[in-house]
């Protein structure tokens, strides 16, 4: 493979990569966060499988469980989407290494020859 070929491309994968750790980086926070959540999720939802009293049920559907609910649904939401990006960027990377892997033999191949 040429050097300006080979130059360009590894300086295009350095960029995919600063772009993939910060989507990595997000993806853990907003999983840490999801845990959170399905937790906060989770024991409101028994608590309110555990209580008699409707009044009390509705204060604490409303009060709890509902916005847990939503905000559970809307980061499972989100990091579908960081982990599609995350495969999307990764796939960037794989296949710039595999470029110069199948350039690179053809290089030495031919200037052997030369």
């Amino acid at each position: 493979m040429e050097d300006y070929l080979e130059k360009s491309l590894e300086e295009w994968k350095e960029d995919i990569s600063e772009v993939l750790d910060q989507i990595n980086n997000e993806y853990e926070d907003v999983k840490k966060e999801l845990k959170v959540y399905s937790y906060k999720y989770g024991i409101t939802k028994q608590v309110i499988q555990s209580t008699v009293n409707e009044e009390i049920i509705d204060n604490i559907r409303e009060m709890y469980h509902k916005p847990f609910e939503e905000k559970y649904n809307e980061l499972k939401e989100y990091i579908r989407d960081l982990d599609e990006k995350r495969k999307v960027f990764q796939m960037f990377v794989n296949k710039i290494d595999e470029v110069k892997r199948k350039e690179a033999p053809r290089t030495d191949l031919s200037a052997s020859y030369k």
